[in-house]
């Protein structure tokens, strides 16, 4: 569990970086590149620099950088394979120039990052990658944290005193707090506001962290407020969204995969095979998303269910999917969230119960310009919504977009979308499914009934059989079903 430390009283940069100098057993080098040159300083400041900083570099000239580290693909400088080879170079270069025998009780650290600030006219295009190489003892194999964080502040000078504050509570949680990965977290925004600097992505790798599940530390950036949307792929590595997304065209179902059943196979299935007919998309530059709000994820006492979460990740990951986790319960968020990497086309796959939902007015009296705000941010994108027919029982009606109850205030509107083929419905459904719905799957399941297992995929009741999944147990040879 990384349930956050309610009595964590944050130290200030300069405390940190002084308590690290007295240290004598940390010992290590620091190399910032691009906008990231404000960490290291911290340290010199504090006093007593020389015994734990053996060399501090900054490669600022691109062509010095490439050459040091290597060129990246596209000519990158601020994305995570150059971090990566920054803290796999500079560590290295520790292990070859310095003789243990000559430090035998000391653990060697290498801190990196590679930052770009925002410009005037990108006001708000500031990001970068940061990353700790550590040990946890002298004898022992290093272990990684690596983050992604996005700059708010319009100051460029602000931007640039954030980063050297963060960079100092990664480096000191990483040293002195990595037996306790919550309190690492706890410890990244001390002295640093959540809306100046938002962090989307991290990562805890190596011995130190075996016991860690990244898709967890993605789970508690959204539900600690850190940032409102994580990813993590198939191998439950957590992905940033900049590099995941750039310029794709994706694809998006929202669900409580509760768990995964036939539906929610079909409305992909057969949403993808429509959406890559479309024009404009790039069937080799694609990216499909299963998405899960946060409040999709809360239990009925209003928290949120970490082994829950965890079942349901597995089988999404088993099944080969990229999962998006996030806290914004209006599908206009989520759209404005995917226009910052891209404006490829994009698509959404809904069932028809959830558009009844998106053309209630109610979900935007928020918003100044109400429904025709959330609509413009919709459908000012290259957006089409693909919509899941739904039927309530095998002896009721199909629902489509046809059929669906829309208020008569709002029906220009949904005729307009209509007209216009941006919202349209999923052809060739399996009508044998529509009435299979997860929470019923789930009670079954939880209530020990027969039958759920013709209502999931194939191989996906055989892992929550042997996995145990969402309060599976046997039953005993003998019991009623």
């Amino acid at each position: 569990m990384l349930a956050q430390d309610p009595k964590h009283v944050p130290l200030t940069p300069a405390q940190k970086a002084r308590r690290i100098n007295l240290n004598p057993d940390m010992y290590g080098t620091f190399a910032e590149i691009g906008a990231g040159q404000e960490t290291v300083r911290h340290f010199f400041r504090a006093g007593g620099a020389s015994q734990t900083i053996a060399k501090a570099m900054s490669a600022y000239d691109k062509d010095f950088s490439n050459a040091i580290y290597g060129p990246e693909p596209g000519n990158r400088f601020v994305c995570e394979s150059r971090l990566k080879n920054m803290l796999r170079h500079e560590y290295g270069l520790i292990i070859d120039r310095l003789d243990r025998q000559d430090h035998p009780t000391q653990r060697f650290f290498t801190f990196a990052n590679t930052v770009t600030t925002s410009t005037f006219e990108r006001p708000h295009s500031g990001h970068g990658w940061m990353g700790v190489r550590f040990q946890t003892a002298p004898d022992q194999p290093t272990s990684d944290i690596i983050l992604h964080f996005r700059l708010h502040d319009p100051d460029i000078s602000l931007q640039q005193e954030c980063i050297g504050v963060l960079g100092v509570n990664l480096l000191y949680s990483a040293l002195t707090e990595w037996e306790k990965p919550s309190q690492v977290m706890d410890s990244l925004y001390d002295n640093v506001s959540r809306h100046v600097v938002e962090i989307d992505m991290i990562q805890m790798n190596g011995p130190a962290f075996k016991h860690v599940d990244n898709r967890l530390l993605s789970l508690q950036l959204v539900k600690r407020g850190f940032t409102d949307a994580v990813l993590f792929g198939p191998d439950g590595q957590n992905l940033q969204a900049s590099e995941t997304l750039y310029k794709k065209n994706i694809l998006t179902i929202r669900g409580s995969f509760r768990p995964v059943t036939k539906v929610n196979i079909d409305m992909i299935m057969n949403g993808y095979n429509m959406f890559i007919r479309e024009q404009r998309v790039d069937r080799q530059n694609m990216q499909v998303l299963f998405e899960i709000t946060l409040n999709n994820l809360k239990s009925d006492t209003g928290d949120v269910d970490e082994k829950d979460f965890i079942d349901r990740a597995d089988i999404l990951c088993s099944l080969g999917q990229t999962v998006l986790i996030s806290n914004y319960q209006e599908y206009y968020k989520l759209v404005e969230y995917f226009s910052r990497y891209t404006k490829s086309r994009m698509g959404l796959i809904m069932g028809v119960n959830n558009l009844i939902e998106v053309f209630d007015e109610k979900y935007y009296r928020h918003l100044n310009g109400g429904v025709l705000e959330a609509f413009g941010i919709l459908f000012h994108r290259d957006l089409k919504i693909y919509v899941y027919p739904s039927r309530a029982s095998l002896n009721e009606e199909i629902m489509t977009t046809s059929s669906m109850p829309v208020h008569p205030r709002m029906r220009p509107l949904y005729d307009y979308l209509l007209f216009n083929k941006r919202l349209v419905d999923i052809e060739n459904f399996d009508p044998n499914v529509l009435h299979i719905f997860s929470k019923e799957v789930l009670d079954m399941i939880r209530a020990g009934k027969a039958g759920w297992e013709s209502m999931v995929p194939p191989y996906v009741d055989n892992m929550i059989k042997e996995n145990r999944l969402f309060g599976y147990t046997p039953v005993k040879e003998g019991a009623k079903a």
